[in-house]
């Protein structure tokens, strides 16, 4: 029975060794591929910012014909929410008036000021951008109770246009400039849509080591390169040969959720002073105000894009973005910051087993836009 005992532990360590060394050879590969890859993409990103240059020179406005884009009424507006703070990132939530529970739920869990200040030791500022609801009729309903909301929780900042997707590039102006005009001092600024679950811990580690390095040239998220405008009239995303002749955008990350260091912030806005902005996607509008300061977003696999990340223990650990998500913001809080998931993926073979689990939830085909198969060895 003993000798059976030691055969069956000899065998289990064999399969273990073997396991290990297939998963050594996958990851080799794949780093190899990726590698060759990469550069490729590097190489042809590179040729493609340069052949892109006359995009932004095209559309290029003069800063009266730019101000109509941008030149609207605060009707909210917190322009101390920075002063005296050292802080370290400025998060601005797109959020539409009538949308008060997502902003709720987003202020009880990883949008916590008070919470990421008590357990991250960190200042985070938390502001939810508006416009104003399109319908007439339910404006002023919509209004006084945002004026309400305000009194509260004092983290709203609304102009006067109209809140439709139509208007999301003046949204993302909005953002720029009030970034600009009061906390241009934040190490890095932050845009995400309010149906985004941002992991803040992972995120605030994260940033905590790039801050360290004094980095410039920052932006991260899910980099969609060279992709081509929808020109299908029925699509959402539909955009005319007169508003966009060209073939491709230049480079972007999709506005569910990205994060630019400081400079970058600066240099985009003063970008935008000069751009015609009627093109009405917003990311798109980013990377082109990007692309004419020559700055090129860089991914970061855990940042999801359009897409949901799997719900499981061995993703929570290195999560920053999820995207698509109304109703079960609580659930994901508790779960994604539970201290057992850093015990299940810690030590050897916890590393081991969430390699595992992450390459069969990762690495399969798939129509969700949500975190690359090579996340499953990072």
């Amino acid at each position: 029975m003993f000798v059976c005992f030691r055969r069956i532990r000899k065998c289990q360590l064999r399969q273990l060794m073997m396991m290990c060394f297939v998963l050594s050879v996958i990851k080799v590969y794949w780093e190899s591929l990726d590698n060759n890859i990469g550069g490729h993409v590097k190489s042809y990103s590179f040729r493609l910012l340069n052949s892109l240059d006359f995009i932004s020179a095209n559309l290029t406005i003069s800063h009266e014909e730019a101000q109509k884009f941008s030149n609207h009424r605060y009707l909210i507006n917190h322009e101390q929410k920075c002063v005296n703070q050292d802080v370290l990132l400025l998060l601005l939530v797109k959020s539409s008036p009538e949308n008060f529970e997502r902003r709720q739920a987003i202020r009880s869990t990883w949008g916590n000021e008070v919470y990421i200040e008590k357990n991250l030791g960190l200042t985070v500022r938390v502001l939810f951008a508006l416009g104003i609801h399109p319908q007439p009729m339910d404006r002023k309903k919509l209004q006084q109770r945002l004026l309400w909301e305000d009194q509260i929780y004092q983290d709203l900042i609304q102009q006067d246009f109209l809140d439709t997707f139509h208007n999301l590039t003046v949204k993302l102006l909005l953002q720029l400039s009030w970034t600009h005009a009061y906390c241009n001092h934040a190490r890095f600024l932050m845009s995400a849509d309010d149906d985004i679950f941002v992991h803040m811990p992972n995120l605030i580690r994260y940033l905590q080591e790039v801050d360290q390095t004094g980095v410039k040239d920052f932006w991260i998220g899910k980099v969609h390169r060279g992709a081509p405008p929808i020109r299908k009239k029925d699509s959402k995303y539909y955009v005319s040969h007169e508003m966009y002749p060209w073939i491709l955008y230049p480079d972007y990350t999709p506005g569910a959720g990205y994060v630019v260091s400081r400079d970058v912030a600066s240099r985009v806005y003063q970008a935008s002073l000069t751009l015609n902005a009627s093109l009405y996607i917003d990311d798109v509008f980013m990377g082109i105000c990007a692309n004419a300061i020559g700055i090129s977003p860089q991914e970061h696999v855990f940042f999801s894009g359009e897409g949901r990340a799997p719900n499981h223990v061995c993703i929570y650990n290195q999560m920053m973005t999820s995207h698509g998500h109304v109703k079960d913001f609580h659930e994901l809080w508790k779960l994604a910051t539970d201290p057992e998931v850093q015990r299940v993926s810690s030590g050897l073979f916890g590393k081991l087993y969430c390699t595992i689990t992450k390459i069969r939830l990762l690495c399969v085909l798939h129509t969700l836009n949500t975190y690359p198969c090579k996340a499953a060895f990072s």
